[in-house]
């Protein structure tokens, strides 16, 4: 049982679930690890790894032209920031600092526990287990945001390092990146529609980073296995469905709490373990 070979139908269908699950609180790279399992592939072969990984800059690229406007706005201002003293009281150089500190807890902690996060965490019990475990924190979140009232505005670098270290609780599959980083978010009283925007923009680097030291570090392993067609194809896929999940999203979340997705996230999970405990599947 090996991930070799990977056809263009798999592909597509991994990068749909890519675009679908990467923003929602549901975890895309658990999501990605179970289809990859039903579909009889090797989770722990290190291709098949990368090319999850890879694929996520689809999405992510999605996430980067929907917000561009807003990006190229922060970008300019902490650019100018950096050599002009009156910007830096403009609230965008300071929100482009925030950004920047909050992506360094994962940059550190993903490089640390490389190994661990592509061979031990990729069992399904990990999935399985903290699909359930992080959606009683969401829970607590989602109640809380009810007297939340704090906006972007209100945003400082303490707020997206205790973020970006919640964001590390995403290395672990099933937890979900978004998930985490909008849980701990909302502890610390941002209201969902910002919460969630912020939690793109931290995966934007994170995210890309990733995708793009898995190519570098995994060309051959991609190459003697899943494919780069196939990997190519399920990126350009999951850019597609991921722009039009990203603005479903900010339209439902502006409106509605996280409640589905908890529900949904307990279903799965059990059912994960139902199908591990009769022998169904296995966890690796």
């Amino acid at each position: 049982m090996v991930a070799m070979e990977m056809n263009f139908l798999q592909a597509i269908i991994l990068g749909i679930i890519e675009g679908v699950t990467e923003f929602l609180p549901v975890s895309s790279t658990g999501h990605l690890t179970i289809a990859e399992k039903l579909m009889g592939m090797n989770i722990a072969d290190a291709s098949l790894t990368a090319f999850t990984a890879i694929i996520q800059i689809g999405a992510i690229l999605a996430a980067i032209v929907y917000f561009w406007d807003d990006i190229w706005r922060v970008l300019t201002v902490w650019w100018r920031g950096l050599r002009v003293r009156r910007t830096r009281r403009n609230f965008d150089y300071k929100y482009g600092w925030a950004i920047i500190i909050g992506s360094i807890p994962i940059a550190v902690i993903g490089l640390m526990f490389k190994d661990e996060i592509e061979t031990v965490l990729r069992s399904l019990w990990f999935v399985a287990g903290a699909l359930i475990v992080w959606s009683g924190v969401m829970w607590l979140a989602d109640q809380r945001a009810k007297h939340n009232h704090r906006s972007e505005q209100d945003t400082t670098w303490r707020d997206t390092l205790m973020i970006g270290l919640g964001q590390c609780l995403a290395l672990i599959p099933g937890v979900s990146r978004s998930g985490a980083t909008i849980s701990v978010g909302l502890l610390r009283g941002f209201d969902r529609v910002t919460v969630t925007k912020l939690s793109f923009f931290l995966g934007i680097p994170a995210l890309v980073a990733a995708g793009v030291l898995q190519a570098v570090t995994e060309y051959k392993h991609i190459a003697g296995g899943v494919g780069w067609g196939a990997t190519i194809t399920a990126t350009v896929v999951s850019f597609v469905v991921g722009y039009v999940s990203i603005a479903w999203l900010l339209k439902f979340v502006a409106s509605n709490d996280f409640r589905i997705f908890i529900w949904y996230r307990l279903g799965l999970g059990a059912l994960i373990v139902l199908l591990l405990v009769s022998g169904t599947i296995t966890a690796v």
